[in-house]
């Protein structure tokens, strides 16, 4: 069975694209110079996160978690003109390679890099967007929900990543707290009448809602 989805997931790959010198590039150094490099957006998802960006033509994009940058540069393909990815990550380090990958690409002027947690950065950022990524802290999901549905304009996209979390949140079995802490995510989507929600079970789980 394995065989057959890495097959499947080779096949759609090679139908994906095509993906850019430097984002390749970005994979490759983020393989080779990191202790969690799973943590990568990777091919197919960032084939996705870009064709919702081009979709939406966002002004203002934020990411909460940039890790080393691909998605982030993903999204930044879909920009309008003028338009910026304001993008947060709390480890100095991955905002170490994230800053030189930003350099080599062709958006270096459209990414706005702040390092230091969400609760210090977001008050200093535009009230309002047209697309939200949210990869940070899986038991912090719940409350950026709350706190990010509000800054989210009507048509906009929120998508939030992992929330399968290696099937561990739709199994039924025994929680910890990342697990609780999204399935509560999940719930509070799907139900909240602001939202009309798709869940993918793409990679980890992604989870797309639009603003109503």
């Amino acid at each position: 069975m394995r065989d057959k989805i890495t097959q499947a997931q080779d096949y759609a790959e090679a139908l994906s694209g095509p993906v850019p010198s430097y984002l390749e590039e970005v994979a490759r150094q983020t393989y080779l110079k990191t202790m969690a490099p799973q943590m990568l957006s990777g091919h197919l998802q960032g084939r996705l996160l870009s064709l919702l960006s081009h979709l939406v033509k966002p002004v203002a994009v934020l990411e909460i978690g940039s890790f080393t940058g691909y998605a982030t540069l993903c999204l930044a393909e879909g920009l309008a003109p003028g338009g910026t990815v304001h993008t947060i990550e709390g480890n100095p380090e991955n905002a170490f390679w994230a800053k030189r990958n930003f350099a080599a690409s062709p958006f270096t002027d459209e990414i706005a890099l702040h390092v230091g947690t969400a609760a210090e950065v977001l008050p200093t950022l535009p009230d309002t967007f047209d697309l939200i990524f949210l990869d940070a802290d899986k038991r912090g999901y719940p409350g950026y929900f709350y706190e990010l549905i509000d800054r989210l304009r009507p048509g906009g996209l929120l998508i939030a990543d992992n929330i399968l979390w290696d099937g561990k949140v739709s199994n039924g079995g025994k929680q910890n707290a990342d697990v609780a802490a999204l399935r509560e995510y999940n719930e509070l989507v799907a139900t909240d009448p602001r939202v009309v929600t798709v869940v993918l079970p793409l990679r980890d789980g992604l989870s797309l809602a639009r603003r109503v």
